[in-house]
């Protein structure tokens, strides 16, 4: 029987937890960016037949989303893929940090270089400026996800942890889609991209 809800081939993982200590406390993801959120550009930017888990405080969203909390609450963004790659039941699990207003555009990029990728490659990562991976902005084949950050983890570092899995990758698409916003002047620098 043909489900009536088939199971999309993508789901991204956004990480929405975290102190935001540089942002003086306040919630980075549910800052004003124009007429959205950080979040809410993330959301716009991401393919409409992705399915989105969030991982964090439940908060109006500009579209459907499943909310989720790491168990206890803020346990590392290791504790929040662990949580929120638990219920992705598609093939391919995108994770995304929640502060990154543009991560949305260069998401499927990463999908796009994993699908083509050699066979036993795992993940495929954006790179930054300096040659690092970047696996905040990457795409995860689900099943080596799941072992590699089981249900659990926490305070580990994510680097490290991803480490161990087969991981290509691919420069950035746009120099901004790696833009933390983690202080007031980096919100400042999101809202004059926002507006250009």
């Amino acid at each position: 029987m043909t489900s009536l809800h088939p199971t999309p081939d993508v789901t991204a993982v956004i990480l929405c937890g975290g102190t935001s200590v540089r942002m003086g406390g306040r919630d980075k993801t549910s800052e004003q960016l124009g007429e959205t959120t950080v979040l809410g550009r993330i959301l716009d930017d991401l393919p409409d037949d992705w399915a989105i888990i969030c991982v964090g405080t439940e908060r109006p969203t500009t579209r459907p989303v499943t909310w989720t909390r790491e168990d206890p609450p803020l346990g590392g963004p290791a504790a929040g893929i662990a949580t929120g790659a638990a219920l992705s039941q598609s093939p391919v699990t995108v994770i995304l940090a929640g502060d990154q207003p543009f991560a949305g555009d260069a998401a499927p990029h990463v999908v796009e270089a994993l699908t083509a990728a050699r066979a036993g490659v795992q993940a495929v990562a954006v790179v930054d400026e300096s040659g690092s991976l970047q696996p905040l902005l990457a795409a995860y084949l689900t099943g080596p996800l799941h072992q590699t950050f089981p249900p659990g983890t926490r305070d580990v570092s994510v680097h490290r942890t991803a480490a161990s899995l087969r991981m290509e990758g691919i420069p950035t698409p746009s120099p901004r889609a790696l833009l933390d916003v983690d202080t007031p002047v980096d919100l400042f620098e999101a809202r004059v991209i926002h507006l250009g």
